[in-house]
């Protein structure tokens, strides 16, 4: 039977139609005594049909309505109380709600629970396609972390190995920044006669660079074959990049040498490259700098001598490197630039060569405040 309304809410009623949530009021035994129309309309059941009915009557399942019943309680003992919930619809669906519950006390030692029921769907249904994109993102991200480690293998398989030819011992190093880099180094003998060296560096970090990088290391590799002069590969490159990619940004800068079998001539070309070094142990390292600008933004970046050649003797040992050895920062915000490698290539010319690359490197890395911020290629000839 229902009863009476009393007439505090019956005042409250016009106010409570008018909220654009869905209200519910309980007495303390949790029969209904109002709804709104907003209510009405979130559960698709007519009001004459719940008004005056305990609140279990509008739950199918045992554990809902034992869900409910203690949080009306909770509600009624504590004062306040919020809670996410599935709100039984007609149809046996369920429609997400928070539920704040606010309890009255009236002076007569009745106890009330006014129920404000906020349809939470559209909030759910965000989340979850939150939750989908997220979960293609993470596979998405899986794949392409897959294709850079082999990117990555790809790339360290193009990086030139240690070894011996002719009266020269040759001794590498790679590491790029990220996962994969715009530098590389190579050291290739296309006829029995000449060594040729390279290091180049792509502007920038990452993909787009390494991208970069790999089509000018497959283009150098075939002009290097054809036995091109140093100056015509400087120039192939050049316009290269500006024919195809200049459009992106890139530019580049190298440092390449051409040795002959008997270690007493090098041919260097350099771009916009830090100069290459030259010690023989115990004395200053000699400085070879580049003739020519850096690549890829000027056709006529390539000067009229960009080659120069210098003669070696037995015990000279020569530095090939790029700027992710020389850019580095100490805790006091100094670079360590040219002189500081410099002085580094002096120090470890006096160790036995197969000692000489790790020892330039830990220097570098002792100098630098934190970890590398640039690609890092090296390249170091002993003529014996």
């Amino acid at each position: 039977m229902v009863n009476e309304t009393p007439h505090w809410l019956q005042q409250m009623e016009p106010i409570l139609e008018t909220l654009n949530d869905g209200v519910v009021v309980a007495d303390d035994p949790g029969r209904i005594l109002f709804v709104n129309g907003v209510f009405e309309e979130m559960t698709g059941i007519p009001r004459g049909e719940i008004i005056g009915s305990d609140a279990h009557h509008l739950y199918d399942r045992a554990e809902e309505f034992a869900l409910v019943r203690a949080f009306h309680q909770t509600a009624l003992e504590m004062g306040r109380s919020r809670k996410e919930f599935l709100l039984p619809t007609k149809g046996g669906r369920r429609l997400p709600v928070v539920i704040s519950v606010r309890a009255v006390h009236r002076h007569e030692g009745e106890r009330f629970a006014i129920a404000t029921l906020t349809d939470i769907s559209e909030q759910k249904r965000t989340e979850d396609e939150l939750r989908a994109a997220n979960a293609r993102l993470k596979e998405n991200q899986k794949e392409i972390e897959q294709d850079l480690a082999l990117a990555a293998r790809v790339q360290r398989s193009l990086a030139p190995e240690p070894f011996l030819w002719g009266a020269l011992r040759v001794d590498t190093f790679y590491e790029p920044a990220h996962t994969i880099g715009g530098d590389f180094g190579l050291v290739e003998v296309f006829n029995e006669e000449q060594l040729n060296l390279l290091v180049c560096d792509v502007s920038g970090h990452g993909i787009s660079s390494a991208l970069v990088a790999n089509r000018i290391y497959s283009e150098t590799i075939t002009q290097l074959s054809n036995r091109a002069p140093l100056a015509a590969v400087l120039r192939r490159l050049n316009s290269l990049v500006i024919q195809h990619m200049g459009t992106q940004g890139f530019f580049f800068t190298l440092a390449a040498a051409r040795i002959d079998r008997s270690g007493r001539t090098m041919e260097f070309a350099g771009a916009g490259h830090p100069p290459a070094m030259i010690v023989h142990p115990g004395a200053e390292p000699r400085l070879i700098p580049s003739r020519s600008t850096v690549l890829g933004t000027l056709p006529d970046a390539v000067a009229n001598d960009a080659t120069l050649l210098v003669d070696l003797r037995p015990g000279d040992r020569i530095v090939l490197y790029t700027d992710g050895i020389t850019d580095v920062f100490d805790s006091h915000g100094e670079m360590l630039k040219v002189e500081g490698v410099r002085s580094f290539v002096r120090e470890t010319a006096l160790l036995p060569f197969n000692e000489m690359k790790e020892a330039i490197l830990n220097r570098v890395r002792a100098w630098a405040a934190g970890p590398p911020t640039d690609d890092m290629s090296l390249v170091l000839v002993e003529v014996r």
